[in-house]
C-alpha cells in the first residue's frame, strides 16, 4: 500500500495537497503517520493545516446530526417547528429557517398522512340525562384539573376485530389522565377511566367539569351518578356538533396520524400496546408549541413549581 501511494510524492498521481492530506488521514489508522506523510510527500504542517480546515468546513455537523436524531427518536413525526423547539430545550439557539434548510438537505420530512375514516358514534338518542353545554367551547383554562373532556374512538385490527379507546383529557395541558381500551364499546370502557381520573383530580382546588358528547355512555345513570357523587359538573356537546369537543377530536386525529394511518394493520393486542406506548410518549415527551415547547407532563410540573 505504501509503495502505491509513493507515486503521489512526485505528482504523478495527480492529487492535490488537500487530497493527499485526506489520504494520509485514512492511512494513519494502519501505518505510522510519519511514514505515510513521507511516502505521500506532504509536509506534516501542511497535513495538519488541511485536516484542520476540513474539520472547520461544516460547522453545522453536530446540529445536523442532532436534527436527524430528534426526528428519528420521535418516530419521524416532528416538523421543523417542533424540532426547533426541541433544539431550544437542549440549549441550541437556532433560526427556524436554518432548521428547514438542514431538513431539506437531508430529505427529512414528515411522511405520515391523514386518512378520513368513518367516525364511531355512540349516540342512540335520548336514553338518559342530557346535560347542558357548560363548556360552550371555552376550552382554555389556567387551572390544572378544572376542565376535563372525553370521547370514544374506533380502530380496525388485522384480525377483523375492532378496538375502542376512551381517554380522559385535562384541557389545561392536553394530558391524558386515564384511558380505557376494549374490543367492545361497553359502559365499563367509559366508567373505569372516569373513576381513575376522578381519583387523580379529587384534591383539585376548583370544582371539576367533565365534557363529552351525547353518547349513551355519558347519559347512563351510572356515569351521571358517579359525577354527582364526586361533586363534578357534567357538560355535553350539542347533538352532532364535533367542534364542541374539538380538543379530544384533535387528539384523536393526531394519535391516528402519528401511529395508525399508513401503518400495516396489526392484531388487537399489538395495536393496544402501540396505543399505550403512544399515550406514554404523548404525555411525557411530545412537545407542544402552545406549552412553551414542553410536553403536557413537563408543563404541568413546571407550572406547579412556579405556583409553589
Amino acid at each position: 500500500m505504501l509503495k502505491k501511494v509513493a507515486s503521489f510524492s512526485d505528482g504523478s498521481g495527480g492529487l492535490s495537497r488537500r487530497a493527499q492530506a485526506a489520504l494520509s488521514f485514512e492511512l494513519r489508522e494502519t501505518f505510522k503517520l510519519k511514514d505515510v506523510l513521507q511516502r505521500v510527500g506532504i509536509p506534516e504542517s501542511t497535513y495538519h493545516y488541511h485536516i484542520k480546515m476540513m474539520k472547520k468546513e461544516n460547522p453545522d455537523q453536530k446540529l445536523e446530526e442532532l436534527i436527524q436524531t430528534i426526528f428519528e427518536e420521535n418516530n419521524r413525526n416532528y416538523g421543523y417547528r417542533r424540532i426547533k423547539l426541541e433544539l431550544n430545550n437542549l440549549g441550541f439557539e437556532v433560526n427556524h429557517k436554518k432548521v428547514q434548510r438542514i431538513m431539506n438537505k437531508f430529505g427529512i420530512k414528515v411522511e405520515k398522512f391523514s386518512r378520513k375514516s368513518r367516525k364511531y358514534s355512540s349516540y342512540k338518542g335520548t336514553t338518559g340525562r342530557v346535560a347542558k353545554n357548560l363548556i360552550n367551547r371555552r376550552f382554555h383554562t389556567n387551572v390544572c384539573h378544572q376542565k376535563l373532556t372525553t370521547d370514544i374512538t374506533e380502530f380496525k385490527c388485522s384480525d377483523g376485530i375492532k378496538l375502542y379507546l376512551n381517554p380522559i383529557m385535562d384541557m389545561f395541558n392536553g394530558e391524558i389522565l386515564s384511558f380505557g381500551i376494549s374490543m367492545r364499546p361497553t359502559l365499563e370502557l367509559a366508567i373505569k377511566p372516569l373513576e381513575e381520573a376522578l381519583n387523580i383530580v379529587k384534591d383539585s382546588k376548583f370544582r371539576t367539569t367533565i365534557h363529552s358528547d351525547q353518547g349513551w355512555h355519558y347519559q347512563h345513570n351510572k356515569w351521571v351518578k358517579t359525577l354527582k357523587d364526586n361533586n363534578v359538573f357534567q357538560s355535553m356537546s350539542r347533538k352532532g356538533n364535533c367542534l364542541d369537543n374539538s380538543p379530544m377530536e384533535n387528539f384523536f386525529g393526531l394519535l391516528k396520524q402519528e401511529m395508525y394511518y399508513g401503518e400495516p394493520r396489526c392484531s388487537f393486542e399489538e395495536l393496544k400496546k402501540r396505543i399505550e406506548e403512544y399515550i406514554q410518549y404523548y404525555n411525557n415527551k411530545r412537545i407542544k408549541q402552545k406549552l412553551a415547547g414542553m410536553s403536557p407532563v413537563q408543563y404541568r410540573i413546571h407550572t406547579s413549581q412556579l405556583a409553589a
